[in-house]
């Protein structure tokens, strides 16, 4: 199983033991977890990993969770990787592909994250978990929760898509709708977790969530064979998949797994709630609150990220770049990846098709590099954003085709 030997402050440094519940470092840094990655060299082969269990639990040498009794699964992982020849012909590549995270369980690429959360939880007794999300999180979490016999209580901006509500709702959480941003949402568990006696699985404010996601990066290497694309577009909110990402990149190379070589990380955010595009654009390591924050794409109406400065990082040291793409522009996108590859993406991971037509055209992406664009979420759960590009109409498509119907 694991091979963890610590945790260690993003921020200042400082270690804390393994094995007991942790949130923040005392000076405000995320922790992360860390490995005897020599000891796991010795005694784990990347060749084994096809003989694994069919999920993203194959890499539990890296994942921190010391007993398989606290696995709690619902299948999360292995999510495919689709050569998108049509799309990427339009989009100005010849090796554009989509890893679509819309096909996990509760529909997002929030399975991973909270899978490896609550498997900490259950493995260090926690009863009550709290989490503020834009949505997708609310629904993973409540969903794991539940498989783990954990009571959940749940903080969502009030407009968030129904089918959020509905989910935590059907999952037996305690829903509480909010009237502001994921900020808020944010602020309310702080001041009540002490008296209710929640653990707060808010982004980053615990070390796990980011082990789960970073198995996107795993199974990158292994998609193609242990040889990295040559960029990675992820819409980012908390930005929490592109660091672990960036983090498993590390672990592999220290494995003997890949080697010293990057993609270029591209973080995509909405117009309406661009804190990293413009921290990245000033040539500063953390964002600012962005005021007035509004966006279709609820997974991205996070208006201060915790992890700014570790995002702003890896998209530095990559030679990546941050840019901000408008509803109009997603929406469009997502119809158009729809149209031509048969994937229904969320509002964010159509976000990336726009990005990256966008930096082909500009002559930051060659033609024949290879490009993953991240789709982090299935469109069925995005029903009302796409309505506004599809109203439905009392006339039907044929009758408007020439009316190959008609009433009696």
């Amino acid at each position: 199983m694991t091979t963890i030997t610590h945790l260690e402050c993003s921020l200042c440094g400082k270690t804390r033991p393994a094995g007991q519940p942790h949130n923040l470092c005392e000076c405000g840094g995320p922790l992360l977890v860390r490995y005897d990655l020599e000891k796991a060299r010795q005694s784990w082969s990347r060749e084994w990993i096809e003989s694994g269990p069919p999920h993203m639990w194959r890499y539990a040498p890296v994942l921190p969770v010391s007993k398989p009794s606290s696995i709690v699964t619902l299948g999360e992982g292995l999510s495919p990787m689709t050569r998108t020849e049509r799309l990427g012909k339009r989009l100005g590549g010849s090796d554009v592909w989509v890893k679509d995270e819309g096909i996990q369980p509760t529909g997002s690429f929030k399975a991973r994250g909270l899978s490896c959360a609550l498997s900490m939880c259950k493995e260090f007794g926690i009863q009550k978990i709290a989490i503020p999300s834009a949505g997708n999180a609310a629904s993973a979490a409540a969903a794991y929760a539940a498989a783990a016999g954990i009571e959940a209580h749940i903080f969502m901006p009030k407009d968030v898509p129904n089918s959020n509500y509905v989910e935590c709702k059907a999952f037996g959480a305690h829903v509480t709708l909010v009237d502001g941003l994921i900020s808020d949402c944010g602020r309310m568990v702080a001041e009540r977790k002490d008296k209710e006696g929640w653990f707060d699985v808010s982004t980053l404010k615990e070390p796990y969530r980011i082990e789960g996601k970073k198995t996107m990066g795993y199974e990158i290497a292994e998609d193609f064979r242990w040889q990295l694309p040559d960029a990675i577009f992820y819409p980012a909110g908390g930005g929490v998949g592109l660091i672990g990402m960036w983090k498993a990149f590390e672990e592999m190379e220290a494995l003997g797994w890949i080697s010293s070589k990057r993609p270029k990380m591209v973080v995509v955010q909405a117009a309406g709630c661009a804190p990293v595009v413009r921290a990245f654009e000033r040539g500063e390591t953390r964002s600012e609150f962005w005021n007035d924050a509004h966006t279709a794409a609820s997974g991205l109406r996070v208006p201060k990220p915790l992890g700014d400065f570790l995002m702003l990082d890896a998209v530095r040291k990559s030679g990546g770049t941050a840019i901000a793409v408008d509803d109009e522009e997603m929406l469009d996108a997502g119809a158009e990846l729809g149209s031509t590859e048969g994937i229904f993406a969320a509002p964010e991971g159509a976000a990336t098709v726009a990005a990256a037509r966008r930096l082909f055209a500009s002559g930051f992406l060659k033609p024949a590099e290879r490009v993953v664009l991240f789709n982090t979420g299935a469109g069925l759960k995005y029903l009302e954003a796409y309505s506004t590009r599809f109203p439905r109409s009392t006339m039907s498509e044929q009758d408007k085709l020439g009316g190959l119907i008609t009433p009696r």
